[in-house]
């Protein structure tokens, strides 16, 4: 019995002693520069411009990063909507300066309408394209200018692509189909 009251302690001791040296080690190596891992700064561009609150399925951001200048382009339906995308860019810290070259959609109750067609048309649940439809920003954006109406973003094959031209296309007042997805 008075063996173990001896090696309960010394144990301890033993423990304490290892996880003071590995302690210190680390704070050796803190002195040490620290790689930086940093995400690349179009994917950081991607995310703020995601993170938008107003930016819907009838909207299209797009941008191109040259150096530390992002150049911005699309179509947004809210003039608020170009000047939130700017400003969040801005703050990004390797950002020095953003162009900003997006369109406002015109405001229009006949674009609004066929908005609202086009996207029951596309997401509805007897659609065979509805599961694009998921998520906070669908990946086919729907953007009407005038009657006429651009598809952009990214399907998973060719014949979802050719669909939803035909889809669209039988939406009541629509002048054109311009389908930019990608596939």
């Amino acid at each position: 019995m008075k063996r173990f009251r001896f090696v309960a302690p010394a144990t301890m001791l033993a423990i304490t002693i290892l996880f003071g040296q590995h302690a210190s080690a680390n704070r050796l190596s803190a002195n040490q520069p620290i790689p930086q891992n940093r995400p690349d700064l179009g994917e950081q561009v991607r995310h703020e411009l995601v993170m938008l609150p107003w930016y819907s399925v009838f909207d299209n951001l797009e941008y191109a990063v040259d150096g530390d200048v992002v150049t911005l382009t699309g179509h947004v339906t809210q003039p608020t909507l170009k000047r939130d995308a700017e400003a969040a860019l801005k703050r990004i810290e390797r950002v020095s300066k953003v162009v900003n070259n997006i369109e406002v959609l015109p405001l229009s109750s006949a674009d609004n309408w066929i908005r609202r067609a086009a996207y029951r048309t596309l997401y509805n649940a007897n659609s065979p394209l509805a599961r694009y439809g998921a998520g906070a920003v669908p990946q086919i954006h729907i953007l009407v200018k005038n009657g006429n109406i651009t598809l952009s973003g990214v399907v998973e094959r060719e014949s979802h692509k050719t669909l939803a031209t035909l889809l669209i296309q039988s939406v009541p007042g629509v002048f054109t189909v311009t389908n930019l997805l990608q596939s």
